[in-house]
């Protein structure tokens, strides 16, 4: 029975060693090298301090900032550890009455009709930092006012924040919200 173990744990042992520890570690080192920024979670710092990540939306509540598209995960908006969506469906009265309430919030702030799609659903993952340049554009006269700024001033910086389409034709013109703002604040006001 022994002759028959034996193998078998040296085996277990070799690939777990292999796949568990060789493998892990020669990923995470290539893709330091190759891409540490990506790698370590596309960070974003300001003043040596780490203020977010260009890849998860964070809630911003003021208007002196951008809004971000509404967050599925849960109580706690954009909580990473509870990415997901809804799951609600289109005759969800539950989904209905979330996204009536949204669309009055953006009304009440001066934002007219037709409201983007993306300021009352939520993305996938829940986490989705970007939001279409029409709903960056719907609220340039909100962020104005709070800070008391021209319109134009906003709107120029909202066109400097707008991404392409990856290659010119993959996905759609996006806005991230997170370095918006932080262009808001560093310019000013």
């Amino acid at each position: 029975m022994l002759n028959h173990l034996r193998p078998a744990l040296t085996l277990l042992f070799a690939l777990t060693l292999l796949t568990g520890l060789a493998y892990p570690l020669a990923v995470t080192g290539l893709a330091q090298a190759v891409m540490p920024a990506a790698a370590n979670g596309s960070l974003i710092e300001r003043n040596g301090a780490v203020v977010g990540s260009a890849l998860i939306g964070q809630a911003f509540a003021t208007d002196k900032y951008f809004w971000s598209r509404p967050s599925a995960t849960g109580p706690e908006a954009y909580n990473a550890a509870a990415s997901s969506g809804s799951n609600l469906g289109t005759t969800s009265i539950k989904l209905r009455d979330r996204v009536q309430a949204d669309i009055d919030r953006l009304k009440a702030t001066g934002i007219v009709t037709p409201i983007p799609g993306d300021a009352v659903t939520t993305s996938g993952s829940g986490l989705d930092p970007h939001i279409s340049p029409e709903f960056a554009r719907a609220q340039v006269a909100r962020v104005a006012k709070a800070r008391g700024v021209p319109e134009t001033a906003i709107a120029d910086l909202v066109a400097q924040q707008i991404e392409d389409r990856l290659f010119g034709f993959i996905g759609e013109p996006r806005v991230n919200v997170l370095q918006l703002n932080l262009a808001l604040d560093a310019r000013g006001s």
